[in-house]
């Protein structure tokens, strides 16, 4: 599944690309065949065109697969070893355990002068510079530098020959033309060796940014283990995808003022990958769920309808296909539109209109259905029966009649009302529906709830 961090982490290469004229490259790095499956390339490139980064715009490029182009990476590797910058190495971390004394030290350079020759089993190691230090150009944490003294002698190719995926992505970035690499901080450790094999085979370096760390509200890194982190579940779960992009733009970053809720277009001309935070960002659900209840507040009533289109079908849809009405559905999205915070609560708040009877939600009839109630859909039964215009104004003025006789302010008189017709406590305006369903079916269920009273007593 795609990680919300990589569609972050896509979102500002996708932005940096555009805004100066270059090409977003889509690589899969798939030389790992047991984490390499078809169906999980198909996600990667469905979940970037979910967001808007896709092959129909010029600015894509790819996808391009790692495991195509192993034979670079092979000759690549050679090529170190004819120059004298890499060296076969036949220890074993025993041996080394034996000579450092600890199993937490890293490669001593035991086999550097000793002229190996491949042989099965043999690893091929990178030379690093004994002095000096690795400067390596962030455009959002400066120039941190790293002293090549605690940089091992690093493998670049297993005892059975084939290369490492540093040297692989390396070689890869040098072939597709990569001048900028923007990733998760969590990739900081290992650019000082990527860019000594850089320089090693005879090129510049890309200019490289790390993105701040995604964490939780308890400040700990987003995990797939304990966190939901994919953009998958995020938009099965009614999340649109404009407002995914808008909050997945600001985790690290703000246009400055007060302003956050705004189209793409606008985020990427005001986006500059030098003003990201270097502090870790979190991924508040709170905050973006509010996001999305505006974008979809903002929705054309028509884009609305559309929108919730997955919602009304199963599996989601507890009603018969053919119970289903266009027709009503669209004449009650405006009531449903005010009220959702995400499109999957679409299904809730429509269902009685399409059920044979409400559901039935134990809690809200017990918090409805208290003394009383079975007087107040007495009366309201039979007001409701004879009542000339069956419409909205009309049945609220009924109901508030009711429960001015009952003592009752309109909000407790239509609770049982609301219950008995909906099955739930909050939803819909309750007039709106009532109308919409008919003066039959909602006497049908009011006459079910005083049953369902009058056994209960």
């Amino acid at each position: 599944m795609f990680h919300v961090g990589g569609a972050r982490s896509a979102l500002y290469n996708w932005a940096v690309a555009r805004q100066s004229g270059g090409t977003f490259v889509l690589r899969i790095e798939d030389t790992d065949a047991a984490r390499n499956k078809p169906e999980w390339i198909d996600g990667i490139i469905n979940a970037l065109a979910a967001i808007g980064i896709h092959g129909e715009d010029a600015a894509f490029e790819g996808p391009y697969f790692q495991s195509h182009n192993a034979a670079r990476h092979s000759e690549a590797a050679q090529q170190l070893y004819a120059a004298g910058k890499a060296y076969y190495c036949d220890c074993t971390r025993e041996q080394l355990k034996e000579r450092t004394g600890s199993e937490h030290l890293g490669y001593d350079g035991f086999c550097r002068e000793r002229g190996l020759a491949f042989e099965a089993g043999r690893a091929l190691r990178f030379q690093t510079p004994d002095k000096g230090e690795t400067v390596v150009v962030d455009l959002i944490r400066g120039e941190p530098g790293f002293p090549n003294s605690a940089i091992e002698d690093f493998v670049i190719a297993r005892g059975d020959g084939s290369p490492v995926f540093l040297i692989a992505n390396v070689v890869d970035d040098l072939d597709e033309g990569i001048t900028q690499v923007i990733r998760g901080e969590e990739h900081l450790s290992n650019t000082p060796k990527q860019q000594l094999l850089w320089e090693a085979l005879g090129a510049q370096p890309p200019v490289w940014a790390h993105l701040p760390v995604i964490v939780n509200e308890k400040r700990q890194k987003l995990s797939k283990r304990r966190d939901k982190v994919a953009l998958e579940d995020y938009l099965a779960e009614g999340f649109l995808p404009e407002a995914m992009v808008n909050y997945l733009m600001l985790l690290g970053w703000g246009p400055g003022g007060d302003r956050e809720l705004m189209p793409y277009d606008e985020l990427e001309q005001l986006f500059r990958i030098e003003d990201v935070n270097t502090a870790p960002a979190f991924f508040d659900v709170k905050k973006l769920t509010a996001f999305n209840g505006d974008y979809i507040r903002a929705l054309a009533p028509a884009q609305f309808a559309a929108a919730c289109a997955p919602w009304l079908v199963a599996p989601y849809a507890p009603w018969q296909p053919e119970a289903f009405d266009q027709a009503v559905f669209e004449t009650v999205a405006p009531l449903a539109q005010t009220r959702l915070a995400l499109l999957s609560e679409i299904t809730n708040n429509v269902d009685f209109l399409f059920l044979d009877s409400p559901v039935e939600d134990e809690a809200s009839w017990n918090k409805a259905m208290k003394a009383g109630a079975d007087g107040i859909l007495a009366d309201v039964r039979a007001e409701f029966a004879t009542v000339a215009d069956w419409e909205a104004d009309g049945l609220k003025a009924v109901t508030l009649a009711v429960g001015e006789k009952h003592g009752l302010k309109l909000g407790k008189a239509q609770a049982p009302i609301r219950v008995a017709v909906t099955g739930r406590t909050i939803g819909l305006p309750l007039f709106e529906s009532m109308e919409l369903l008919g003066r039959d079916r909602v006497l049908a269920r009011l006459d079910a709830a005083a049953e369902k009273l009058a056994v209960q007593a």
